[in-house]
């Protein structure tokens, strides 16, 4: 196949190239790389690739639609794997606009490029936080629950998957998608939560918590994450969701207690709480029996193990 994967200098898509070129390269005769370069995307993410024969970088926006279909052209893209997103939640309060034109339009531009050139597959990377929130006596998300987005991220994702979804149902796009819980590990930007409490700790600084540090995450280790989108881009039943969990939920305030313990810092001079976060959800959990079920799959990393990872990634990285 000829693989395009949008967003592949981002945290997820990084350690999703890194995977495949290291672990599933003969399933693949290219791998294409597209990305915009945003301030979240980080060419040194996937430099270490640029000689391989198979891995090729193409610096586009698929805002620009133009742009997009010469790549599937020059390329002769077969199969596509769609990561590329706005994605923290903070930004898409102040600033919407830069979430309809990547969350909505660029996908709307990716899938007609997909159509026209016939593609043989396309897998959708969305997030749980399309189904809302949850109380902690609520059961988890699973793929039936009704969608409930609640800030400009989440809403601007939601209606990527209907456009997925609308593309396969009529005119029989081959699609997947799958709605994962929270991510941690090597790559990620340092605005989000974890980098923001390894960065905090590491210059002496104040982590600031939203609230009373009471929210509930699911988290997953990114390369299980990884592993997981592979089984369902190369054996998920098309016109399917699929939801990635990691049945690891965690209140924000335990994981700065976990972090503090593993880099032997006291815990509670720290912190700073801040004022909510507009319209913060309380709680996301995911329930995966299908996709374990199905395919197969399980997460392997525990929650110590990952965060072990993931300090000594930023320790080494600064």
């Amino acid at each position: 196949m000829n693989l395009l994967i949008t967003g592949g200098s981002g945290f997820i898509g990084s350690n999703l190239v890194k995977l495949i070129l290291e672990e599933k390269r003969d399933s693949i005769y290219k791998l294409v790389n597209l990305d915009a370069l945003t301030y979240a995307g980080n060419a040194d993410n996937t430099k270490q690739f640029l000689e391989d024969d198979k891995y090729f970088f193409e610096h586009a926006d698929l805002y620009d639609m133009p742009a997009v279909l010469e790549i599937f052209e020059k390329h002769n893209i077969t199969h596509v794997i769609h990561l590329a997103a706005e994605s923290h939640v903070d930004n898409s309060i102040k600033d919407p606009d830069a979430f309809v034109n990547s969350n909505i339009v660029g996908t709307f531009n990716l899938l007609k490029a997909c159509r026209h050139f016939s593609v043989k597959r396309l897998h959708h990377v969305s997030t749980d936080e399309v189904y809302g929130t949850l109380s902690e006596q609520d059961n988890k998300f699973t793929e039936t629950t009704s969608y409930d987005p609640r800030n400009p991220y989440s809403a601007t994702k939601a209606a990527s998957d209907f456009l997925v979804n609308s593309y396969y149902h009529t005119y029989k796009l081959p699609v997947t998608l799958s709605n994962c819980c929270n991510n941690y590990g090597p790559r990620q930007h340092k605005e989000k939560f974890i980098p923001t409490i390894i960065g905090a700790l590491t210059a002496k600084s104040k982590i600031p918590l939203y609230g009373d540090g009471k929210n509930i995450r699911d988290w997953i280790y990114v390369t299980d994450h990884c592993e997981a989108l592979w089984e369902v881009f190369r054996r998920g039943t098309i016109g399917e969701t699929y939801c990635i969990g990691s049945n690891c939920e965690k209140r924000n305030i335990e994981i700065i207690e976990t972090i503090c313990e593993l880099m032997n810092i006291e815990q509670g001079k720290h912190i700073e709480y801040v004022s909510d976060r507009l319209g913060h959800d309380y709680r996301y959990a995911i329930n995966s029996g299908k996709i374990e079920k199905e395919l197969g799959w399980k997460p392997k990393t525990s929650f110590t193990e990952g965060i072990e990872k993931t300090i000594r990634w930023y320790n080494e990285k600064n």
